[in-house]
């Protein structure tokens, strides 16, 4: 089967899936379950690609990675989800503008968006599945310790924040241990992180140079559109924000600049 093939096949499969968590969002009246549905609909991609195509074990090793990120990113997600009562104030100011049917848009603008994205983002890996000519390189072994190190600085991010916001006496503070004395976002730094590694392992076996899709897509969507902006825009104006904001990074963990 070749690359159209395949694709196709992997990203109505990706498609399929989402539709299913809509109709359960839509009973729920809850659209911010998609979050937790993130990381599953990469592995629903990409184990599709992975069985329409050639197995290799760099083709296992990529697949095994994106189901241990998805399972742990969307477990981390749908855990909050649960505790949660209300939607998440993003979806809500999302809707403030639009015009017609809550459904209808949601649909549209969110679910099938995302299907979109999570599509082109999982490129490398559909690549590397069709494509693939060697299961080792140097440039698949660099591009395993980029995905290690960004999975764990995500892993390590996530938990130190959940555990931040868990305790009473940090209601209304901003976390500023850990990563994110270093970083305001190292959990998105993680994730940009660990999908250029995707790319390396992709190009070490195949050498098609325009898997780039996928890393390039997630780093604009996470720095331009759904990460850092609300984000960002959601501090804005809380205790202690400003001063964190002027001394700390925005995105890659570095030294906090001097007072």
């Amino acid at each position: 089967m070749d690359f159209w093939q395949t694709a196709g096949l992997s990203g109505l499969a990706g498609f399929a899936f989402l539709n299913l968590v809509f109709l359960y969002a839509f009973g729920k009246k809850r659209y911010d379950v998609i979050d937790s549905a993130w990381g599953m609909t990469f592995i629903v991609i990409c184990l599709t690609s992975y069985n329409l195509s050639e197995n290799t074990d760099v083709g296992l090793l990529a697949l095994v990675m994106v189901i241990v990120w998805g399972v742990r990113l969307s477990s981390h997600i749908f855990s909050r989800f649960v505790r949660s009562k209300t939607e998440d104030p993003r979806y809500v100011e999302l809707r403030k503008n639009w015009k017609g049917s809550v459904a209808v848009n949601t649909y549209f603008r969110i679910f099938l968006a995302q299907a979109v994205l999570a599509f082109l983002i999982c490129i490398p890996v559909i690549v590397l599945n069709v494509y693939a000519k060697t299961d080792w390189s140097w440039l698949i072994m660099a591009g395993i310790v980029v995905w290690v190190v960004g999975y764990m600085i995500e892993k390590t991010a996530d938990n130190q924040l959940r555990k931040f916001v868990s305790q009473d006496k940090n209601r209304g503070k901003i976390m500023q241990s850990g990563l994110w004395k270093y970083s305001r976002h190292p959990n998105y730094f993680g994730e940009i992180t660990l999908w250029w590694g995707m790319l390396l392992i992709s190009l070490g076996a195949t050498s098609v140079w325009w898997a780039i899709i996928g890393p390039l897509t997630i780093t604009y969507l996470i720095i331009f559109v759904s990460g850092l902006p609300p984000n960002e825009k959601r501090f804005e104006g809380k205790p202690g924000w400003k001063e964190y904001k002027s001394k700390t990074s925005v995105l890659i963990p570095l030294p906090q600049k001097a007072k």
